[in-house]
């Protein structure tokens, strides 16, 4: 992973959501049923996490943000957070399209066991027969997971999170990457823009 290879830690909006409606915290009850139906968790319950998230020790020296800001209003939010810390910020978007998004979602699996996500899962009759690699527990798919779901997100992504890209462009920030390749080529592609951007801030 980028996050790996640059010693930052990667922060997903996402995974922290499902973690609290998995341990049915107050923001996981309330994030719910907003995930499950592909609509967009409200700004300040994800403004919340996140927050918390970045005032670690182990973000001291950077970090990735993964599926944050999705709004402008998330994006502005983040202008204040890092106003006053000095934070350099480079943002990557990854196109694919939209028929190419629902058919990997569409075959994504997850273990329930120990949350290890498989991708592109090649779908036998039957499904039962799928099993996690690591634990030897029968996948399941998540419940925002579905085409149809996936199709909702897709619009609510072109209707609220496409204007972000003039956004950050407008500030010289946005960068895209080509993500309808192999895995290898697009995390290559990443890094590089990742680490020239480093270099040219004197950081190594």
């Amino acid at each position: 992973m980028v996050g790996t290879e640059l010693r930052f830690p990667v922060i997903s909006t996402g995974d922290i959501l499902r973690e609290s409606v998995r341990d049915q915290t107050k923001l996981g009850t309330l994030a719910k049923g907003y995930m499950e139906s592909g609509a967009l968790v409200p700004d300040e319950l994800v403004d919340a996490i996140v927050k918390e998230r970045l005032q670690r020790k182990d973000c001291a020296e950077g970090f990735i943000l993964d599926g944050f800001p999705r709004t402008i209003r998330q994006a502005e939010f983040l202008d204040g957070v890092f106003k006053d810390q000095g934070v350099e910020t480079l943002v990557v978007g990854i196109t694919v399209a939209d028929s190419v998004l629902v058919r990997r979602i569409a075959g994504r699996r997850s273990c329930p066991n120990c949350g290890k996500v498989f991708s592109a899962v090649p779908l036998p009759d039957n499904q039962d027969a799928l099993k996690c690699d690591e634990c030897g527990t029968g996948l399941v798919q998540r419940k925002d997971d579905t085409a149809e779901v996936m199709e909702e997100r897709l619009r609510v992504y072109h209707r609220q999170t496409q204007p972000l890209i003039d956004y950050y462009k407008g500030r010289g920030l946005y960068v895209e990457v080509d993500g309808d390749r192999r895995v290898e080529d697009v995390f290559g592609s990443i890094l590089e823009i990742a680490r020239k951007r480093r270099e040219a801030a004197g950081v190594f």
